[in-house]
């Protein structure tokens, strides 16, 4: 790996971190460092090669992606530090889920975060584990230590899976929220610029009138999810055409650091009823407003649906089938839209740290200390390139310079969902502690991050359409984000379960997934009176404990992460 110089540094600093960690008491999960012989293993507290075996029970609650039983990273976690990891993943709604296990007590030793989880005394605080069993971890989240506190009662519950990062933050793919519309869409018209809700569904109009199907299946124009907790998309777009960046289902003024809540008000109001005159001209699925995630998926894996405001993440699993079948063209460009081209858009932001998000332990945990020390050795360097990249020699290669870099047929398999089930861990990838940014010696944390890989990997399409736009990256379609303010952002605000506030915040949900469908669906002539009730229905609920909640929580954060952003 690199110049015989940096291979000789590289060991010299495995025997002195080898040295101490034998000194300090070596774990049975403790890892290689990251230029460590993978086939070397750790020395567990019988003496042998191995450590002892241990076997971890996770839910995700997330629905997938599900690696194989023969799973080649899995095997290698085995293989290496004898952990097994017994895996469930969601199957259909996750509040009933999470209600069953709470009212039965029966959870598994790790678990996706979940505020209900915290409140009804699922899992136990990290904080102490962390200090003294997990030092990969607390140096990892050092800078933001106090973030991870609960604001509540001082305790670190989670283990946030995003948001820490090191070296500079250079994205070139925007997994965050936008307007999405297909790229075929785009090369039919000739690349145009698109600033506006008019142009958006203009293009859409004019492509559904001009290819009333696709694949054999109707076009669908534009579809909405509303569904469990992924309810942005029908919820939360007016805070972006409005300018602000993503607060949730709450507008935070910049300058005051107080919060609004802007459903039912004028602020959301065009939005809707631009997606009522959408309606009566046949874009809008009004399926989607009973579907639930999968049949979202689905949908958007067939290929018809030409536009959609979400999160990229959140849809990923459906572009990635299209990529799989060889219809890279149904794939999706965000764009950035506001109510008006002069106000700036923020759909960008600095990634924060994804509170409330990651793993937790939980009270049922057999033996916490070696779940946080497996965890805090899957924070090391050599691990989370595994987990990033691969492994050396078969998933990629580094040159003479120490570049990492992939072949054609590498980056082919890598576009293969079926492959990846295989040879990846993605879903617990996605929800681990995990290195972000520049490693040390300048590579990226994931092939998507490399710009040279970024470019090499992109389909023809793409490439001409970055090309069109005289753009490098998908990024360079958005304004540049400033920086956070140091509350951002309230959607990871715990408003605490039970309480006034967190009724008052299900009471808006409810109202919204009641009206907002019906104004959409409503002949023209009766939107104005729809939207008169819903607003007048907002009106009447008590918001005052809700907003109290976040602007308390706006405050508290204001004055206590100033250092540690």
């Amino acid at each position: 790996m690199g110049v015989s110089a940096k291979k000789s540094a590289i060991w010299l600093l495995m025997l002195v971190l080898a040295f101490s960690v034998v000194m300090a008491g070596c774990s049975k999960s403790s890892s290689p460092d990251e230029s460590a012989s993978p086939s070397t293993g750790t020395e567990g507290d019988s003496g042998s090669d191995k450590p002892e075996p241990l076997t971890i029970s996770i839910f995700y609650n997330v629905p997938g992606p599900i690696p194989t039983d023969d799973n080649r990273i899995y095997k290698k976690i085995k293989d290496e530090l004898n952990v097994t990891l017994k895996e469930e993943y969601l199957v259909g709604d996750l509040e009933q889920k999470l209600g069953v296990m709470i009212a039965g007590g029966d959870y598994p030793d790790m678990i996706s975060a979940n505020t209900k989880l915290k409140d009804g005394g699922a899992v136990i605080p990290l904080e102490d584990l962390i200090e003294q069993h997990a030092p990969n971890l607390k140096k990892h989240y050092s800078k933001v230590w106090n973030q991870l506190k609960d604001p509540d009662d001082g305790h670190i519950y989670w283990l946030p899976n995003y948001g820490v990062y090191q070296g500079e933050f250079k994205p070139t793919q925007h997994q965050g929220p936008a307007f999405f519309i297909q790229r075929a869409v785009l090369k039919e018209f000739g690349y145009p610029t698109i600033k506006t809700l008019d142009e958006y569904f203009k293009l859409i109009e004019d492509y559904k009138a001009k290819y009333p199907e696709i694949d054999g299946q109707p076009t669908i124009g534009f579809t909405v999810l509303g569904y469990d907790w992924r309810d942005w998309s029908l919820r939360g777009v007016p805070q972006f055409l409005s300018g602000h960046p993503n607060d949730g289902a709450v507008q935070v003024d910049e300058e005051t650091n107080t919060a609004i809540i802007y459903e039912g008000t004028d602020i959301a109001k065009p939005y809707y009823k631009k997606l009522n005159e959408m309606n009566a001209k046949g874009l809008i699925d009004k399926e989607g407003f009973a579907q639930n995630y999968d049949q979202y998926l689905a949908k958007i894996a067939s290929g018809r649906v030409l536009g959609m405001f979400d999160q990229r993440w959140n849809f990923q699993q459906g572009e990635d089938s299209l990529i799989s079948q060889g219809k890279p063209e149904r794939a999706y460009v965000g764009i950035p839209i506001t109510y008006d081209p002069s106000i700036r858009d923020h759909f960008l932001d600095r990634p924060p740290v994804n509170l409330g998000n990651g793993f937790g332990i939980t009270v049922n945990a057999k033996d916490p200390v070696k779940i946080i020390k497996f965890l805090d050795t899957l924070m090391d360097p050599y691990w989370q390139k595994i987990f990033g990249w691969g492994e050396e020699g078969i998933d990629y290669h580094v040159d003479e310079n120490g570049r990492f870099y992939r072949t054609p047929e590498q980056r082919a398999e890598q576009q293969d969902v079926t492959w990846r089930q295989r040879n990846k861990a993605e879903s617990l990838y996605g929800q681990l502690p995990k290195l972000e940014g520049l490693y040390p010696d300048g590579n990226a944390d994931t092939p998507g991050n490399q710009p040279e890989e970024f470019f090499a990997d992109l389909k023809p399409i793409d490439q001409e359409i970055l090309n069109a736009y005289g753009f490098k990256t998908w990024t360079d379609f958005f304004s540049d984000p400033p920086e956070n303010r140091v509350s951002y952002p309230a959607w990871n605000i715990d408003l605490i379960e039970g309480s006034p506030a967190k009724v008052a915040d299900q009471k808006v949900k409810d109202l919204s997934f009641k009206y907002l469908p019906k104004a959409i669906l409503s002949k023209p002539e009766d939107f104005e009176k729809v939207w008169a009730e819903y607003a007048a229905e907002i009106a009447k609920v008590d918001t005052k404990p809700w907003l109290d909640r976040v602007n308390e929580q706006l405050k508290w954060r204001a004055e206590n992460w100033g250092s540690s952003n």
